[in-house]
């Protein structure tokens, strides 16, 4: 079996399974955000259900329209916090805060061998620690808080290996925007893309979850890795309770292998309106930009904030540009802070915010208006994403991001940087 088929096999009490078979899977935590708690509290408020099936494996993060942005929103909040404190789920607010898929696994709250649900499509970040994990919608979460348990059908998987080693300034963001450029947002429709190769093995965790973030955007059930001396160090430093690792069998099949090389990728662009619509960045054209937003559950991580840090360092940010950097968690904050990255922002001129998802969903602190354009380090770029139906978003790597705010336009940092 592949890993994805050995943990759901695990999970659902069955000796093996097979891609297309239905199946009954056990959860091992449940995860809501303010932007869709509210909806499974109210469709569990509707069945007059007010027993969950174990609060300690729920959690609730504020992260998409925190510090509340307005009264509507704070109403809401306010509802999830105290239906979280009447039943026991783990509310997670104000100074422990994070982005929900950068918080979750710099707790240890997702471990390899795992299932994960959340209502959120991006869930399947946590893939990066060799963990099952999907977004699913905000009824059927309310099912898995309430059961523990999700029926869902067994995905094919597609092997991706990535051949050699990634050239300067280009990242995990280049290899999975390059990736979706080359299939498609529907390549890999209801399946695992399991990423292998030279260069994922030369990746940080860091990189790796950048990847599994945007495997969505292929399309896929969740984006996975084989786990490593990597991940098995990232996992145990946070762990506090026992975890399995799931390996693939020497003789598993999968639905797909697509091989690429890596040294061939450049640092990319995926221009408006779609995460598909991708160029090396030396091919977008001159391309001015308004805003900068270097942060979200894709590219808020240190090392993100370190790409930027290095392009930014004595660097002044266009007098044209707006620069706003988001880290993915105050962890990441402070770490950045004790390391000097934040302080290299603001002489740069960038605005630096407490976490939060802010712009990257169109909630706050960095809405576009009509016209404008926005090099992003998020996960999509649909249009309307950030703001007005009329503005653009390009999304790019962090080196990249600085680069932009720099000049003011669609830049490859070696034009910054040079042999640096």
């Amino acid at each position: 079996m592949t890993i994805v088929e050995k943990i759901l096999a695990a999970h659902a009490g069955k000796q093996s399974v097979t891609s297309g078979e239905f199946i009954n899977v056990k959860v091992d935590l449940v995860m809501a955000s303010d932007l869709t708690a509210h909806i499974s509290i109210n469709q569990l408020q509707a069945l007059g259900i007010r027993k969950l099936f174990d609060p300690s494996k729920i959690v609730f993060v504020m992260d998409h329209f925190t510090p509340n942005k307005d009264v509507a929103a704070a109403m809401e909040i306010k509802k999830m916090r105290e239906f979280a404190r009447e039943l026991g789920v783990n509310f997670i607010e104000a100074g422990d805060i994070g982005i929900e898929h950068v918080y979750l696994p710099e707790k240890g709250l997702v471990l390899p061998g795992e299932v994960v649900v959340g209502g959120d499509s991006h869930t399947c970040t946590y893939g990066a620690l060799g963990a099952f994990s999907t977004g699913m919608g905000s009824t059927d979460i309310a099912v898995a808080m309430a059961t523990g348990e999700i029926w869902m059908k067994v995905p094919p998987t597609i092997k991706y290996m990535f051949n050699g080693k990634t050239g300067k300034w280009v990242t995990g963001k280049d290899l999975i925007l390059y990736t979706i450029g080359q299939i498609g947002v529907d390549g890999a429709l209801y399946s695992a893309m399991e990423f292998t190769g030279e260069a994922i093995r030369d990746m940080s965790m860091d990189g790796r979850f950048t990847m599994a973030n945007m495997a969505i955007e292929a399309g896929a059930k969740t984006g996975i890795f084989e786990v490593d001396e990597k991940t098995l160090a990232y996992a145990q430093e946070r762990a506090n309770r026992p975890f399995t690792v799931c390996k693939n069998d020497d003789s598993d099949e999968y639905a797909q292998v697509i091989e690429y090389n890596a040294e061939e990728i450049e640092p990319q662009v995926a221009l408006p309106h779609s995460p598909s619509n991708v160029v090396p960045v030396e091919k977008a054209g001159d391309i001015e930009v308004d805003q900068v937003v270097i942060g979200s559950c894709t590219n808020g991580r240190l090392e993100d904030l370190y790409y930027a840090h290095l392009v930014m360092q004595g660097r002044k940010v266009s007098k044209n540009v707006r620069c706003i950097v988001i880290p993915g968690s105050q962890k990441v904050y402070l770490d950045a802070l004790r390391a000097g990255y934040i302080e290299t922002f603001v002489m740069a001129g960038a605005l630096v915010s407490p976490p939060t998802c802010g712009p990257c969903v169109g909630g706050h602190m960095g809405i576009l208006a009509a016209g404008e354009r926005c090099a992003s380090t998020t996960n999509r770029n649909f249009q309307g994403r950030m703001g007005d139906p009329r503005s653009e978003i390009y999304l790019v790597n962090p080196a990249v991001a600085a680069a932009s705010a720099i000049t003011g336009k669609i830049t490859n940092p070696k034009e910054v940087m040079g042999n640096a």
